[in-house]
């Protein structure tokens, strides 16, 4: 076979795997539209907010191999932010959200400047470090209400004009805000910079010997991510109108990771998978009581063991291996 035909074959495999992705994309939207009119808002609200927050943590993991066990300090101090934005200062929501997801994002660029230095474990030990650091912060710091947290968040009025108090104006806003942050994560897995983040997962030193500066690359991976959890946990501020330790507790980081293996690491659409899949056990299964985290253990062992790339990891594989035996 000659290496014209090779390479076409490759074009031919690239461009179907883009429509299929476009495809999927529409389909996706056209579902959450609709959703609202059928599903419970205000659950709908979180899991699109965990979602968005196991997106951007999947761009860490899934693109760059980082594993973070301290995403939740930017996810949670970024409510903590709006909140106080929104709510002492009288600031309107867009504001607010803007501050929250730029708090996020600093935080990512001061506590990833440092943990890049390290790799494997001692990299999560220094992101769980750094999370608890500000864990203990945000209990401490007059601004967040200790353990109280921030309570009665107004939703208030979107640039001025539209009113957040609704529940289905609400959800629109905060799925038109994930729909974005999706497009742009696929955007920047898409990109000559995705692929340097690939490039980097699979064969580090590689990398190194062709000239790219490795950490550079870690380190703005990890700004985009923190920004995208603070992105997150601003928007889910608003949704509940509080913000409290819980978001900023080391079990959220647990969460997140929890959510993005379910989904399939890697995926531009595992993690929102795993996120609806984890609320949707905590939200049905509440009654349950603490029995809840052990059904989250059982369904989690299922999955590591059945599914070893996650839902829309296998589910892709299964594709890859059809269209591989037909071709």
């Amino acid at each position: 076979m000659s290496v014209n035909t090779v390479s076409g074959t490759r074009s031919a495999r690239g461009q179907k795997a883009a429509g299929f992705t476009m495809i999927a994309v529409a389909v996706a939207i056209m579902v959450g539209l609709i959703a609202p009119h059928v599903v419970y808002p205000v659950f709908l609200m979180k899991a699109l907010c965990f979602a968005l927050f196991a997106s951007g943590f999947n761009l860490l993991l899934g693109y760059v191999g980082l594993l973070s066990f301290g995403h939740a300090a930017y996810f949670g101090f970024a409510a903590y932010v709006c909140g106080h934005v929104v709510k002492v200062w009288g600031l309107p929501p867009e504001v607010g959200i803007l501050f929250g997801t730029a708090i996020g994002t600093a935080l990512g660029f001061v506590i990833g400047s440092l943990a890049i230095r390290r790799q494997g474990i001692y990299f999560a030990m220094v992101t769980l470090a750094f999370a608890q650091m500000i864990f203990f912060l945000a209990l401490q710091a007059p601004f967040t209400g200790g353990e109280d947290g921030i309570q009665g968040i107004p939703r208030g009025m979107l640039f001025g004009v539209i009113s957040l108090h609704d529940d289905m104006t609400m959800y629109y806003v905060v799925f038109t805000i994930f729909v974005v942050g999706l497009l742009f994560i696929h955007r920047v897995v898409h990109s000559p910079f995705g692929q340097t983040l690939k490039a980097i997962r699979e064969n580090e030193q590689r990398a190194i010997s062709l000239g790219y500066d490795v950490n550079r690359y870690k380190l703005l991976a990890f700004v985009l991510s923190s920004g995208i959890a603070g992105l997150a946990g601003s928007t889910k501020a608003l949704v509940f109108q509080i913000a409290t330790l819980t978001d900023v507790h080391w079990h959220a980081s647990g969460e997140v990771v929890l959510m993005t293996l379910l989904g399939g690491v890697g995926t531009v659409f595992g993690p929102m998978v795993g996120a609806f899949l984890v609320t949707g056990i905590q939200n049905y299964f509440a009654q349950v009581g603490a029995w809840v985290t052990i059904i989250q253990g059982a369904i989690f062992v299922a999955c590591v063991l059945l599914f070893r790339r996650g839902i829309v990891g296998e589910y892709q594989a299964f594709i890859d291996r059809r269209r591989n035996r037909h071709s």
